[in-house]
């Protein structure tokens, strides 16, 4: 299945994730929410989001940029969701449940649902939506393309009967993806109507987006704001400098080195949150001289992680060992950690035929810490005898050309692994940055996404993940703490692990304070 490169995710942005791996606190010595004793309803909340560019969309299901993702969220609800800690629960949906071998889902709504415009929201509009997602090729489709159309059936106004084409124990995921929104079946992506808690009013592509307060959002009381402004920023300098001035009363994306201004201020707060996001350097295994294993190893021992999460990060952040999905409850922990090793990196490349290598390092400022993170890398790999010339685009320029670098970066949410790699990992992935097609690897995913006994299907996961961490094209230096920035009137922001923690709940749970 082939799938456009317009659109884009942040997989994120939320993002299926089945809790259970180990936790690590996470200090909030900069984060200290005074709330109001109880939500206080009504106000404009303006939001200063990260990027946005002409080739934004309010498409339900092509979230590209993150102010795509914020829309996307706040706009459309999907069937599940995750909570703060990346539990999943049940959104438009009060229950999804498997037959014994995870071939048939059975999908019972909430009662009463109604999209934005007052129309009921019904079991044929589910249907319409996966069928959408799947015939268009949008985000989700190789996440739902397990189904069989020709056997799912509306059984009444709120239960779907899903028959799969193959035992997929992961089907619940897909139906917390932000990007799988319910949508009624005459959707118009021009004027959208969604279930979300927000419904559109106005959207400039690059600029902003307004949206006024859903009165049919299926959770009682929520949102407590009137109306959502969203102001796309290309840089993190404005986008901090809109916070101070008052032009916006949050930021998302707050670089960690303005973290200390904002906490020295006593109008302003950080959010802290962990988070299994991370900003890989993403190397074409298809094209020379990433086609040769040897170069991607030895350019993932110049990489010093330590340094590279104090140095672009300041800290606010845990090293990576080249794999993704480190909250996944099966998360290869036992596999020795990676460290800088500039001799073994010039061997390699020495046995390559690589010493002396020059390449090319595309990246934009698509996530704070991005172009910082491959400034750093530059300087680390001179050690190794690499040059590494960077070129840096703005937001505009690097979507148009992506997944056509053969060396550059990128940025996803927290994600479990078995989501992840159907969105990034294999040949039918919208995504798949790297290029990858193992063979191997391919077969112990599909056979992970049929088994239903976790402790087998761990043990297909983690011989995968090790295959990536042995010979894949991803370097994970490290998972950057999401740092997040409002004004002290504006109430209700917790921590999320998420990786987006402005835009995950679609700022229903904010309110502001007089």
């Amino acid at each position: 299945m082939k799938f456009s490169i317009i659109s884009r995710r942040r997989v994120w942005r939320s993002t299926g994730l089945i809790a259970g791996a180990a936790t690590v606190a996470l200090t909030l010595s900069m984060m200290s929410v005074t709330q109001a004793a109880s939500p206080t309803p009504g106000g404009t909340l303006r939001v200063g989001v990260t990027g946005g560019s002409s080739k934004d969309s309010l498409d339900a299901h092509s979230p590209t940029s993150d102010p795509d993702i914020a829309r996307a969220i706040s706009l459309n609800s999907s069937l599940a969701t995750y909570d703060t800690n990346h539990k999943l629960v049940m959104a438009l949906a009060s229950s999804i449940k498997p037959n014994k071998n995870a071939t048939e889902w059975t999908i019972t709504l909430r009662s009463g649902l109604k999209f934005s415009d007052g129309s009921p929201l019904t079991s044929a509009d589910v249907i319409a939506t996966f069928s959408r997602i799947v015939t268009q090729k949008k985000d989700g489709a190789e996440s739902l393309q397990g189904i069989d159309f020709t056997k799912t059936v509306a059984v009444d106004d709120r239960t779907v009967k899903v028959i799969l084409t193959a035992s997929d124990s992961t089907f619940v995921d897909a139906m917390a993806y932000y990007a799988n929104g319910i949508v009624p079946a005459n959707y118009d992506p021009t004027n959208p109507v969604g279930a979300g808690p927000f419904k559109f009013k106005s959207f400039t592509a690059g600029q902003q987006s307004e949206f006024e307060r859903n009165p049919f959002y299926f959770v009682a009381g929520q949102p407590y704001v009137d109306s959502l402004i969203l102001i796309d920023f290309g840089d993190d300098t404005s986008r901090v400098n809109a916070l101070l001035s008052g032009q916006v009363d949050a930021i998302d994306g707050l670089p960690s080195a303005q973290a200390p201004i904002i906490k020295a201020s006593g109008s302003y707060k950080v959010l802290e949150s962990r988070t299994g996001g991370w900003i890989p350097f993403t190397m074409r295994v298809d094209r020379a001289p990433f086609n040769d294993v040897r170069v991607r190893q030895a350019l993932r021992l110049l990489v010093d992680r330590g340094q590279m999460v104090r140095q672009v990060l300041g800290g606010h952040g845990t090293i990576g060992n080249d794999m993704y999905a480190p909250f996944d409850a099966c998360y290869p922990s036992k596999l020795p950690q990676r460290k800088l090793d500039v001799a073994k990196a010039k061997a390699l490349l020495k046995a390559a035929g690589k010493s002396n290598l020059k390449i090319e390092l595309v990246t934009a400022p698509i996530a704070a810490g991005a172009v910082e993170a491959a400034t750093v890398f530059a300087q680390e790999a001179k050690a190794g005898g690499v040059t590494v010339k960077i070129k840096k685009l703005d937001t505009n320029a690097f979507w148009n050309n992506y997944l056509k670098w053969d060396f550059a970066e990128s940025f996803w949410f927290t994600r479990d692994f078995l989501p992840q790699t159907a969105a990034g990992s294999l040949p039918t992935s919208p995504y798949n940055e790297t290029h990858w097609a193992n063979a191997k690897f391919i077969s112990l995913v599909g056979k992970a996404k049929q088994t239903s006994d976790q402790k087998t299907r761990c043990s297909l996961i983690q011989q995968a993940m090790t295959i990536e961490y042995n010979t894949g094209g991803n370097i994970i230096w490290g998972f950057p703490n999401q740092l997040d920035a409002y004004s002290t009137k504006v109430q209700g922001l917790v921590p999320d692990k998420s990786g987006i923690p402005l835009t995950s709940f679609g700022f229903q749970k904010v309110w502001l304070t007089k």
